[in-house]
């Protein structure tokens, strides 16, 4: 099999190498470095990369220990509150039948899925009509969304109306998403950790594979498994696997703030908090999604999420901080190497080279340990795991500069934008609490993309 980089992704590193050796070029001509400045910025960002390579390993192994230290806690079917599991839809997924199949096989004793599609063309309805009709399924409503709010998000939109009819009986509602596949303990491990009263919401995380035949795909792992460790430690849900006490949605007015904004999870944490109530990260949730992302699908993905992050995550400084260690750090480290070398400054080169070696290899290994510590999770919920073969491996150590890249493409493009596009619906954006949806059209079948398991 050959291993070897497409000729797209070879295309993109060569021009962005092309322009930053450009850039080196110019610098050196137009602003020659004094040789103790040089040294002094060589030894500054040789003691910052592997100062922070330090700091993402201690990170990753409190998160790593929590993993597997951590109990399952289940509680018996007596105990287990009356629960709604609330799933919104615009567009077919590419596992949107596998996802209903698991949710509707649930080992719980009283649950209820509620399905909310955008309309009743859309390509979902029909999904999801043969799944209920082929299971004979007698535990599910599926409704079309009847109010389009044009302040807050569709999906936001549909939680309110789900929330409006919901009867007084459940206690408990769970949200997911149609790219997460759940296995049938799901539900009861995600709400059995409320018993706790201090715990107002629980959630797991999403874990990708890092195998695939488009690079954004191995560039979306490289990425999240920063991610999900850095949600463990703010305390951050993920809306893909959520559980939260129906009297804690209702008492703390978020149903108000629902009516407002355009991301429905990130702004839990804050609230919550102000309420003296915890959210949980439950282990055995880490949930694997096997769905496709060209790199173009995920800039515009990555694009949202900052935009989200910037307007609701409790911890946004901390989130630039994190990408100018992760990002600008590395990228300065290339382009004083590219200096160097032309300037013909060898050891200054050799030392660079050298830090910058150490961290993208640490980066590596520090992934792999984390795909291995999470693999058995991953096994207790019945799934397979793909093996890594060196061709991989390889591709995981390219993925590491390009994530940066891209990252960090996407988050400065974040910062300037007003606007934001999720299938075909458009947004304006003027603040947290000022949003306008200002186009919108039914999700349609030549909406869906070409390859049937590229996430939309």
């Amino acid at each position: 099999m050959d291993n070897s980089p497409p000729a797209p992704l070879l295309s993109i590193c060569s021009h962005i190498l092309g322009n930053w050796y450009y850039f080196a070029h110019t610098l050196c001509t137009l602003i020659p470095l004094p040789t103790n400045y040089m040294e002094a910025l060589t030894i500054f960002l040789s003691k910052s990369l592997l100062g922070w390579l330090a700091i993402q390993v201690c990170l990753a192994l409190v998160f790593l220990l929590y993993l597997h230290l951590s109990r399952k806690n289940s509680l018996p079917d007596q105990q287990l509150p009356k629960t709604a599991v609330i799933l919104c839809l615009r567009g077919a997924d590419p596992f949107l039948s596998e996802c209903l199949r698991s949710l509707l096989t649930q080992n719980y004793p009283q649950y209820n899925l509620k399905l909310v599609v955008d309309s009743q063309t859309d390509p979902a309805w029909q999904v999801a009509q043969d799944t209920i009709h082929q299971l004979g399924a007698t535990n599910v409503e599926i409704n079309y969304l009847r109010v389009i709010r044009h302040n807050c998000s569709l999906k936001c939109s549909a939680l309110l109306q789900v929330f409006a009819e919901l009867d007084d009986a459940y206690e408990v509602v769970a949200f997911v998403d149609a790219d997460t596949i759940v296995h049938p303990n799901w539900l009861r491990e995600l709400v059995s950790p409320l018993a706790n009263p201090k715990v107002g919401a629980t959630t797991g995380n999403r874990w990708y594979v890092p195998t695939g035949k488009y690079w954004g795909s191995i560039v979306r792992y490289s990425g999240n498994v920063s991610t999900v460790v850095q949600m463990f430690l703010f305390g951050i849900p993920w809306g893909g696997t959520l559980a939260i006490k129906t009297e804690v949605v209702r008492q703390t007015g978020m149903l108000d703030m629902w009516g407002k904004v355009l991301n429905e999870d990130l702004m839990m944490h804050k609230v919550l908090k102000k309420h003296g109530m915890q959210i949980k990260f439950v282990p055995s949730l880490m949930m694997l999604n096997r769905e496709e992302s060209d790199l173009l699908g995920l800039i515009d993905h990555l694009k949202r999420l900052f935009l989200y992050s910037r307007l609701y995550h409790p911890q946004w400084i901390a989130i630039v901080g994190d990408v100018i260690s992760s990002i600008l750090f590395p990228t300065i480290t290339i382009v004083l190497l590219l200096v160097s070398l032309w300037g013909e400054q060898w050891q200054t080169a050799a030392l660079l080279f050298r830090a910058y070696s150490i961290y993208t290899l640490g980066l590596l290994l520090l992934m792999l340990t984390l795909e291995i510590g999470v693999k058995p999770v991953i096994l207790a919920q019945g799934q397979s795991v793909t093996k890594l073969s060196v061709g991989t491996i390889l591709k995981m150590l390219l993925a590491i500069p390009l994530t940066q890249w891209v990252y960090g493409l996407a988050l400065l493009s974040s910062l300037l934008r007003s606007t934001i596009k999720w299938r075909g619906a458009i947004y304006r954006v003027q603040g947290p609490w000022n949003i306008r949806l200002v186009e919108y059209q039914a999700y349609d079948f030549l909406d869906q993309p070409i390859d049937s398991k590229i996430s939309l």
